[in-house]
């Protein structure tokens, strides 16, 4: 009876205004039945600015975080430039603490060492620099031989096919054609030929019949 009575409420005619705002209630569709009227919907994908953070967000802050120490700056170079800073940095101290030691031989011959190492390292650039220069010879000359091969291997295939084409040309002169047709006709019936014969194994004619 109570499910009748709904259906009796949804059918279609006029509805009073009063009755109907009550039962629909605050809801955004006036025009539908009570009952069944859908109410709205937020948007899927996008959030209010009052909805809280997700949790995996939820500790984020937009800061940057602060250095970490005076070796932070050291770490974010590239290590090349790194292990040359070093170098000069441990040579400086170095010199220092001998200095302040009072070796002056000791220092002395710290810098005759580096002098010699920084000619040893010199020698060796200019070792590498030359066997460096000597394979980029041999390899543009290896490719000077393997273009002027191919060079004569094309120029060779060229005069190949120039000579097909001239023998071509050469043969095509006693092709039957359209407009030779009639005088090769005349031709063959004014000079028959017989290849009704045998040979031996040399190759030489023994019988032959007679054209009739």
């Amino acid at each position: 009876a109570a499910m009748l009575r709904a259906l009796r409420r949804c059918r279609p005619g006029p509805v009073p205004l009063p009755g109907l705002a009550a039962a629909l209630g605050p809801g955004p569709s006036p025009g539908l039945c009570p009952a069944w009227a859908p109410r709205a919907v937020p948007a899927r994908g996008r959030k209010t600015r009052h909805d809280p953070p997700a949790k995996s967000k939820a500790g984020r802050s937009g800061q940057t975080p602060p250095c970490a120490g005076p070796g932070q700056e050291l770490r974010a170079l590239p290590w090349p430039c790194r292990a040359e800073f070093r170098a000069e940095v441990l040579q400086k101290k170095r010199e220092e603490r001998l200095a302040a030691e009072g070796l002056p031989e000791e220092l002395e011959e710290h810098r005759r060492l580096m002098a010699w190492n920084e000619e040893e390292n010199a020698r060796q650039r200019a070792r590498r620099e030359e066997r460096l220069r000597k394979e980029e010879e041999e390899q543009k000359r290896r490719k000077s031989e393997i273009a002027e091969k191919q060079a004569r291997k094309m120029e060779a295939f060229l005069e190949e096919k120039e000579k097909e084409v001239l023998q071509l040309q050469e043969e095509a002169k006693s092709f039957i054609t359209p407009e030779n047709l009639e005088a090769r006709i005349e031709e063959c019936l004014d000079n028959p030929r017989n290849y009704n014969f045998a040979i031996d194994k040399d190759g030489r004619i023994v019988k032959r019949t007679v054209l009739s």
